[in-house]
């Protein structure tokens, strides 16, 4: 089979194609002519590369129509408020323009990569104090200082993908936590590996939800050829606290435990001394307002649906990082 990944130079979408490589399909990445191809070194002559981007409808729909399915990974993710008007284009009008050119070629089906961000956060205002916060895939999406723009980002692409099965399109998400994988350590979720490895000091108190990058693309292998059509799945394998990860990390990488906690009220500082700094010298805050208020949450997101649906059986933190940080390992 022909199958399109858009974004198939990220974490989660270079895994994908590994894994369609492997079982002898023909993968097609839509892909920018600066991109970065470097997840993919490995395998870069058996992929089908197709110059175009989402938000060219043109170059969109020709490479749309030599697929048989279409994966759709891109998205920007950031919490940096200068990125926010082309996190909205890219996540909301481009999977709108995925959508639509799925439907307009007749696509067999589409998978959409989302994020748990997607289900939304109740206000923290309204839930009793010192409790987690258990969310399933019935979680309703309301408006809440809990939620970050990123996830109204990818809540709105969500609903260009349920307009397209409401008009016929056969279609599945996939709400992937934190992705823990191997990776460029200078961007996305595999900037903690980096974090502890240079022995930062601090941590904080929320939990933290992981998901194996190789187990996401499972999940969407099995998805995307199977009956399932209509239906959303979380992909999370459990979660810890932020100083249970970074001291595992630690201890695979023989580096120093971070010893210092912050607290929420430390943290409100550091997030305004932050955006003072990225506003002198233009670089990116190493922490916003957004991840500051989420890296003191206890939420909990419940990934058995997608473990009854196709089987899929979560590959444990503990071999997830040990794999990880011996591939860093490798080239520090």
């Amino acid at each position: 089979m022909n199958i399109l990944i858009t974004g198939a130079t990220g974490l989660v979408g270079s895994a994908v194609a590994r894994r369609l490589i492997k079982e002898g399909h023909t993968v097609l990445a839509l892909h920018r002519s600066n991109s970065d191809r470097s997840l993919l070194r490995e395998v870069e002559k058996q992929v089908q590369w197709v110059e175009g981007d989402i938000l060219d409808i043109y170059s969109l729909e020709n490479a749309i129509r030599e697929a048989d399915y279409v994966v759709h990974a891109a998205a920007v993710v950031s919490f940096v408020p200068r990125d926010r008007d082309a996190m909205y284009k890219v996540n909301v009008e481009g999977t709108a323009n995925v959508v639509n050119a799925c439907q307009k070629i007749g696509t067999t089906k589409l998978c959409h990569i989302s994020s748990v961000a997607a289900l939304g956060r109740p206000d923290l205002r309204k839930v009793e104090a010192g409790h987690d916060i258990v969310i399933t895939e019935d979680q309703r999406w309301e408006e809440s200082p809990s939620n970050s723009h990123y996830a109204k980002t990818k809540y709105l692409a969500e609903l260009e993908i349920w307009r397209g099965v409401a008009e016929g399109l056969n279609a599945v998400i996939v709400n992937p936590s934190l992705v823990l994988g191997e990776g460029d350590w200078d961007r996305s979720s595999t900037q903690i590996f980096r974090y502890v490895y240079d022995e930062k000091p601090f941590y904080t108190d929320g939990l933290m939800n992981y998901v194996d990058v190789v187990d996401v693309a499972e999940a969407v292998y099995r998805l995307l050829f199977s009956d399932i059509t209509a239906e959303r799945f979380i992909l999370s394998a459990g979660s810890m606290t932020y100083q249970e990860l970074f001291n595992q990390i630690a201890d695979v990488f023989g580096k120093k435990r971070p010893g210092l906690r912050v607290s929420s009220s430390l943290t409100a500082v550091i997030w305004r001394f932050e955006a003072l700094r990225s506003w002198l010298t233009g670089s990116p805050p190493l922490i916003t307002r957004e991840t500051a208020k989420s890296a003191t949450h206890r939420f909990r997101y419940d990934g058995r649906k997608v473990q009854k649906a196709i089987g899929l059986t979560f590959r444990s933190y503990e071999e997830t990082i040990r794999r990880v940080c011996e591939s860093f390992g490798k080239g520090v």
